[in-house]
């Protein structure tokens, strides 16, 4: 019986009786499942106070919406990118990462990256999906989340080990591209999330969630789910993993294949046929690295390939954990479910459409090296064949609970995307080479947070320079935020540089750490901030940012 003949008996024995179901993922013996654990692994999951700056969660990257990666990627492209190997923004190896926080130190000063300036910095790799990720021995792409015996708060051996699901959770935390200062360790993460109202940074919670924090600290919440109230790392660790475990996926059309019910009534005939397609090993080949009949429940196998998105040395992959060399650029194959969801594709997220990543595998992969997976190779599909298998991987692989964010994938609500992220006002005025001075604030105007920093970049190096702060947005009575002669305001105040970092135009760069209220009456209180450089090359002699403006909530 040739192959093709073998795909489509396979085909037809899936229809019409149950086989194995999606099963209930792995739970190790020390963190069982609770719901009091869950519900505070799903209140620290979508805390954007877990990061330094109080603008990323977990869940910044890992939206439902879009299958459980960073929609980001797609919705904003140019704020993902990262170089890539060679260093360089706008080259062939630019990888389209996840915007993580600008660099800055314990006290909250930015420090200007040679890449980001004071933007946020960018991951080297997408973000891969969460949703599911329960079900994996090894995690990110490289695998090097796997089980751990150490408590990386206090360095000393754990009474037991925390699983690779576990494990994955201590990473982005402390990592000073993602979630946190240089220097950040687990100790200043518990101190931080101790002393933090739990989610108080989202306007909307849903149920059960919102009436299990209620109010309290997360000292109580983690007595609710571990009988005392001490924050720790491994515990930390615990309650997002046992969240995570509830992130499962069985709902899509496929499922309904899987608990028995006919083929023909769960595809169309263009997704039939492209599973016919995904079957036969002539046509599409697809069931090496994505499950073979009669299981085909996680369309993942697990493992690390390399198939020739880019040159292996760009970016080691596996070999970066093991040292073999057959390891050298394989990454974990990621699972198909809600596929549809998580545009763009690959490790950099280089494709764009699932169009593109299945023409990527008709020509056979577009780099060559001695571990280059066996079936990547060209399959010679037409374009009705690629339309058919893309058509498989949409609808029924995915879980509509998923795209519309549906319990168990709904979520609390996000600074990022609410409206008290301070928005920029007027025009500036330009400085010496015609520039105009940059002000960067995106952390939360929240009562009670301790401190915000608002930077400058693109100024006049070394030239003086003072934040005008005021409670109006119009202090002189001018139409637009300008360049003004250095002012005396009644009700203003002023944080002087002596000298801006950097030297001549468009090098000069600081930061300014502003107290943040504490007092509820300052609630819905408005603060203006605004730049000005010394420059004998502007107008006037001043140059000014725009402006900004921030509303305390």
């Amino acid at each position: 019986m040739n192959h093709r003949l073998t795909a489509l008996c396979a085909v037809l024995a899936l229809s019409g009786r149950a086989l194995a179901q999606l099963p209930p993922p792995p739970v190790p013996a020390n963190n069982p499942l609770t719901p009091e654990k869950v519900l505070l692994g799903k209140a620290i999951f979508w805390d954007e106070q877990l990061s330094s700056t109080g603008t990323v969660s977990c869940g910044t990257c890992h939206m439902p919406e879009a299958g459980g990666s960073d929609p980001r990627t797609r919705l904003d492209p140019e704020a993902s990118l990262h170089p890539g190997a060679d260093g360089l923004l706008r080259t062939a190896d630019d990888v389209h990462g996840s915007p993580g926080v600008p660099a800055h130190d314990v006290s909250g000063a930015y420090q200007r990256d040679p890449l980001y300036g004071f933007h946020r910095q960018v991951t080297g790799r997408k973000a891969p999906t969460v949703i599911g990720a329960a079900y994996s021995r090894h995690l990110f792409w490289d695998g090097r989340a796997e089980e751990t015996t150490v408590d990386p708060e206090t360095g000393q051996p754990l009474p037991s080990p925390l699983a690779a699901l576990e494990t994955q959770v201590l990473g982005p935390p402390v990592s000073s591209v993602e979630m946190g200062f240089g220097g950040r360790t687990w100790s200043d993460v518990t101190a931080r999330l101790a002393a933090v109202a739990p989610l108080a940074l989202s306007d909307t919670i849903p149920e059960p969630l919102a009436s299990f924090v209620a109010g309290r600290s997360y000292p109580e919440l983690f007595t609710l789910a571990f009988g005392s109230p001490e924050v720790t790392a491994p515990r930390i660790a615990m309650a997002v993993a046992s969240y995570e475990r509830t992130l499962i996926p069985d709902h899509t059309p496929w499922d309904s294949v899987l608990a028995g019910q006919f083929v023909d009534q769960v595809l169309t005939p263009e997704e039939h046929l492209g599973l016919q397609f995904f079957l036969d090993p002539s046509r599409g080949d697809c069931l090496t690295c994505h499950g073979r009949p009669p299981s085909m429940i996680h369309f993942g196998d697990d493992r690390f390939h390399y198939i020739g998105v880019r040159p292996a040395t760009e970016d080691p992959g596996r070999f970066a954990v093991t040292g073999r060399p057959q390891d050298l650029g394989a990454m974990r194959t990621p699972r198909l479910r809600n596929v549809e969801l998580r545009a763009p594709y690959m490790r950099d997220g280089r494709f764009n459409t699932l169009e593109e990543v299945v023409e990527f595998y008709n020509r056979g992969g577009d780099f060559d090296a001695p571990n280059k997976h066996p079936s990547i190779r060209q399959l010679n599909l037409d374009p009705s064949g690629v339309a058919a298998i893309v058509a498989f991987l949409r609808r029924p692989l995915t879980d509509p609970r998923v795209a519309a964010a549906l319990p168990p994938f709904d979520r609390p609500s996000q600074y990022a995307d609410s409206t008290h992220v301070p928005q920029l006002l007027g025009t500036g005025t330009p400085g010496s080479g015609g520039l105009v001075p940059e002000l960067i604030a995106i952390e939360p105007p929240k009562v009670g947070a301790g401190h915000l920093t608002v930077a400058l970049d693109g100024a006049l190096g070394g030239a003086p320079a003072f934040l005008l702060l005021s409670a109006s947005h119009d202090p002189l009575g001018v139409p637009r935020f300008g360049a003004l002669v250095y002012p005396t305001l009644a009700g203003s105040t002023f944080v002087s540089v002596p000298a801006l970092q950097g030297q001549g135009p468009g090098d000069g760069w600081t930061s300014a750490v502003l107290p943040v209220p504490s007092a509820p009456t300052a609630i819905g209180t408005q603060l203006y901030a605004q730049w000005f450089v010394l420059d004998p090359g502007a107008q006037g002699r001043f140059s000014a940012s725009r402006a900004v403006g921030l509303t305390w909530y």
